[in-house]
């Protein structure tokens, strides 16, 4: 029997990436210093015109039915669709109103997806992968 005290475990924690940086060579590349970027945020023009395109599309409607019904151009309707334009306030409520929908609707369902596709960004950690600790 030995004499020596039972060892006792750590105070800290050591943590091994699954992922181990590439090798080439036999030997391991370091791996980037610099801070991961940001998710972009979505455009509000990109959220707005994905809602009245998929509105649009649930109720089995053409682009030139909802922009005669609204007063507008069916290429400028298609450029709001698309993000690439930013329509005015009127125009929203007016495309809005054309799918039976008002501008409040419109802008909060924008909201919604707007929470929806930034919430998994800001709660992601800053390791890709599993996490193990003993």
């Amino acid at each position: 029997m030995s004499s020596r005290a039972p060892r006792r475990a750590p105070d800290r924690v050591r943590v091994v990436p699954v992922n181990p940086p590439a090798v080439r060579s036999g030997t391991a590349r370091p791996q980037s210093r610099r801070p991961a970027e940001a998710p972009r945020e979505p455009l509000w023009r990109d959220l707005v015109g994905d809602v009245l395109r998929r509105e649009r599309l649930a109720q089995e409607r053409t682009l030139q039915d909802v922009a005669d019904a609204a007063r507008i151009s069916m290429p400028y309707l298609s450029e709001i669709e698309r993000g690439r334009k930013e329509a005015s306030s009127e125009v929203l409520a007016a495309a809005a109103r054309a799918l039976g929908l008002g501008l409040g609707d419109l802008l909060s369902r924008a909201r919604d997806e707007l929470a929806r596709v930034t919430r998994p960004a800001l709660s992601a950690s800053r390791h890709d992968g599993l996490c193990l600790a003993a």
